[in-house]
């Protein structure tokens, strides 16, 4: 018996858990689902440099931060979701349409 090749494990994986998992919990955990290393790994490498970002950019800010920094980090890892849930999905369809 032999194992299934990538194309075929993500042809097999239901488009919407991958769309869905990108953008309830985000951070990537679609690609988990999917089984896409890479792309789970690209993922949380830009949300940590994200939140780096933040915690640098904060630093000379006062005690008390500001909701509009605040929504900054909200939209971006939004934002991130987004744009991972769209890849997910587009990435099936795009094998199922090949194969």
């Amino acid at each position: 018996m032999t194992l299934p090749n990538r194309d075929q494990v993500l042809s097999a994986s239901a488009g919407w858990v991958a769309v869905l998992l990108n953008v309830l919990p985000g951070l990537g955990a679609g690609y988990l689902y999917q089984r896409r290393w890479k792309a789970y790994w690209i993922t949380s490498a830009l949300a940590i440099a994200w939140f780096g970002a933040g915690a640098v950019l904060g630093q000379g800010a006062t005690a008390d931060p500001g909701s509009q920094s605040q929504l900054v980090g909200l939209i971006g890892l939004l934002l991130l979701a987004a744009i991972t849930a769209v890849e997910s999905g587009v990435a099936v369809k795009r094998v199922r349409n090949a194969g």
